[in-house]
C-alpha cells in the first residue's frame, strides 16, 4: 500500500498571487497551516513566501513544516519561442523548491481565458501543431528540471486550460514520455471538467506522480456551466467546496491511490480548496475540519 503524505497549500488560504491586499500575510498562513495539523506545504505563487532560502528554511523549521513542491505556469504549446522566458520563471522557482528540500515541481498550463476578467486570450482548443509543441516542450522541461535541479515535474490539468477534460488529459499522457512527465491529478479540477479521478488513477496509475485534493459543489458547477463562467468568478461563487460536501468522494480516490506502486517515497496529496478571495478568518476552521476528515479516511 502506498504511503500518502498529506499537506496543504497557500491556495487553501485564498492565496493566488505573490502580493494582493485580499490575501492573508505569509506569516499568518504558515502559523495557521501548522496549527491545522499539516506538516507539508507547497510554496504557492513565487514571491508569496520568502524567496531567500535561509529565511524560508528558518520560518518553516520553527513551525515543523516541510515543502513538497513549487508551482509554475507555462504556455509551452506556443513552441520554442517562449522557452527562454519560461525557463527563467521555472529556474527561479525550481531553485527555491530544491533549496527547501522539495522533490516536485507542479506545472500548470497557461489559461486560454483570463481567470479574473474572463477575457478570451486564445482558442480553447489546440491544433495538431500546438499539441506537438506542448508535448515535446513539456518533455524538454521535464528533462531540464530533472538534470539541473533534481526535481520531477508533475503536470496539473486545470480548468480553462488546454489540458482539462478526460480526452485531453489522455491525449497528453499518451503523447509524453513517462520517464520525463508525470501527472498532478487535481480531483476538483478534473471533476470540474467532467473527469472521473478514480478511473484516471486506475487507468493511468503509473503516470500519477502527485495529488491535489479538492471537491466541487455540483449545484454551483451546474450554474457555472450554464452561464459559461470563467474559473475565477466560478471560484468566487463557491464552486470549490469544503470536503466532504462535494464531488468526487475523496475516500475512494485515496483508496485507489494507495493501491499504486510508488515505492518508499509514497505519494503527496495536497489539499487545495480554491477560495480566492475569502475573508481572512475563514480558512483556518475549514483547514482543521478538512484535516480531521482526511484522518477519518485513513490519511
Amino acid at each position: 500500500m502506498t504511503h500518502i503524505r498529506i499537506g496543504s497549500a497557500p491556495d487553501s488560504w485564498g492565496v493566488w498571487f505573490p502580493e494582493d491586499p485580499l490575501q492573508v500575510p505569509w506569516t499568518r498562513f504558515l502559523d495557521e497551516v501548522a496549527a491545522s495539523g499539516y506538516e507539508w506545504i507547497e510554496l504557492g505563487p513565487y514571491g508569496y513566501l520568502p524567496t531567500d532560502p535561509a529565511l524560508l528554511g528558518d520560518e518553516l523549521s520553527r513551525r515543523g513544516l516541510r515543502v513538497s513542491a513549487g508551482t509554475v505556469f507555462t504556455g509551452l504549446h506556443h513552441g520554442p519561442g517562449v522557452w527562454d522566458a519560461t525557463w527563467a520563471h521555472v529556474a527561479e522557482v525550481a531553485a527555491l523548491a530544491q533549496a527547501a528540500g522539495a522533490q516536485h515541481l507542479v506545472v500548470i498550463p497557461s489559461f486560454w481565458r483570463d481567470d479574473k476578467t474572463g477575457e478570451v486570450k486564445e482558442a480553447d482548443t489546440l491544433d495538431a501543431g500546438q499539441w506537438r509543441e506542448l508535448t515535446t516542450q513539456t518533455e524538454r522541461l521535464g528533462r531540464e528540471v530533472r538534470e539541473r535541479f533534481g526535481l520531477r515535474i508533475v503536470v496539473h490539468p486545470h480548468a480553462d486550460t488546454h489540458i482539462d477534460t478526460e480526452e485531453n488529459v489522455a491525449r497528453f499522457l499518451d503523447a509524453t514520455d513517462p520517464g520525463l512527465v508525470a501527472l498532478c491529478l487535481d480531483t476538483g479540477h478534473y471533476a470540474y471538467c467532467g473527469g472521473d479521478s478514480v478511473r484516471l488513477i486506475e487507468t493511468y496509475g503509473e503516470r500519477i506522480g502527485y495529488l491535489h485534493l479538492k471537491q466541487v459543489d455540483p449545484a454551483v458547477l451546474a450554474e457555472v456551466r450554464a452561464e459559461q463562467l470563467p474559473f475565477g468568478p466560478a471560484v468566487a461563487r463557491g464552486v470549490m467546496c469544503e470536503p466532504p460536501n462535494g464531488v468526487p468522494a475523496l475516500g475512494p480516490v485515496l483508496d485507489a491511490a494507495r493501491r499504486l506502486d510508488t515505492g518508499p517515497a509514497g505519494l503527496f496529496a495536497i489539499v487545495e480548496q480554491d477560495m480566492y478571495p475569502c475573508p481572512p478568518d475563514r480558512p483556518l476552521p475549514i483547514a482543521r475540519r478538512t484535516r480531521a476528515f482526511l484522518r477519518s479516511c485513513g490519511a
